[in-house]
């Protein structure tokens, strides 16, 4: 089976909602700030999800960038199908072919305004966890009884 075979094969297994929440965990491990994910399956043909988190610096953005990539190869075996720009240029794009990762400096974010945009795409929020309970343990990605959907966001 070759490498592309064994990919696909691969991401059969992690469903594209598993996936965008692991991406937005991921870019939290190095700080992003702001990390939003959008469902935009009934908005596109392209992907089901786009992940758009901030980055404060060049450093910040090649971090953030290194995690998902380096993460996501190393332990899942998924590989982006491209990732485009550069952290000088302030947008950095991760295409997981369901999923696709923006991560930009917060100027270039608000510019651009991709949840402006995809406003019709609701948001998954992250799970709650009690204000100063040090006992919550933080939520698992991808787990339905820790994240929402939230249509009016």
């Amino acid at each position: 089976m070759d490498s592309e075979a064994r990919l696909t094969q691969h991401l059969a297994h992690m469903d594209s909602r598993k996936l965008a929440l692991l991406c937005r965990e991921l870019a939290e491990n190095r700080k992003a700030e702001d990390v939003a994910v959008l469902d935009v399956r009934k908005l596109s043909s392209v992907t089901d999800y786009f992940v758009i988190a901030t980055g404060t610096s060049e450093p910040h953005l090649r971090a953030i960038e290194n995690e998902l990539v380096g993460r996501l190869t190393e332990d899942h075996g998924i590989r982006a199908g491209f990732t485009e720009g550069s952290a000088q240029g302030s947008w950095l794009v991760m295409d997981f072919f369901d999923v696709i990762v923006h991560v930009m400096r917060k100027d270039t974010r608000e510019k651009y305004d991709l949840e402006g945009l995809w406003g019709d795409a609701p948001r998954i929020r992250a799970g709650r966890r009690k204000a100063g309970d040090p006992t919550a343990k933080p939520s698992k990605a991808g787990s339905k009884e820790d994240d929402e959907t939230d249509e009016e966001e």
